[in-house]
């Protein structure tokens, strides 16, 4: 019977240990995003270029966005630099150079504190439609 209450003592104690060690994990910055890649499909040469990326802090610690960078010249994000308490929303917004003609794909990395999750990647993608012919104008024979 000892026996018996030592081990259901043991049992118990660990028991308690792994769910310590699970609710220190748990806490820290969590950002999670509505959507991971916007498609503008097809966009006119010199049309709209802005999309946004909603994200919610789903930790219980504030969210802190320290960076954010595209992975070239012609994708620019802007982020919100005040810290995001835990269960508010932001975003981060997306300026895609909409001069290139053709298909693209390019990714904006977010750099914060969320636990677990450092950095991460959104994906933008579309194509930009080639610039329509200016008329040529007639010119009168003489």
């Amino acid at each position: 019977m000892k026996k018996l209450f030592l081990s259901f003592g043991i049992m118990f104690i660990a028991v308690l240990g792994m769910n310590t060690v699970n609710a220190q994990i748990e806490k820290g910055a969590k950002i999670e995003f509505s959507k991971e890649t916007h498609d503008y499909g097809n966009i006119k040469y010199g049309g709209e270029p802005y999309c946004n990326f909603e994200f919610k802090n789903t930790g219980d610690e504030p969210l802190i966005i320290s960076n954010a960078k595209g992975s070239c010249g012609c994708t620019v994000p802007s982020w919100p630099k005040e810290p995001i308490a835990p269960g508010a929303k932001g975003e981060i917004g997306v300026h895609y150079a909409t001069d290139r003609v053709g298909a693209f794909t390019k990714t904006v990395t977010v750099t914060s504190n969320a636990d677990g999750q450092p950095t991460k990647v959104l994906t933008i993608k579309g194509t930009v439609l080639p610039d329509p012919a200016p008329a040529t104008p007639v010119v009168p024979k003489s």
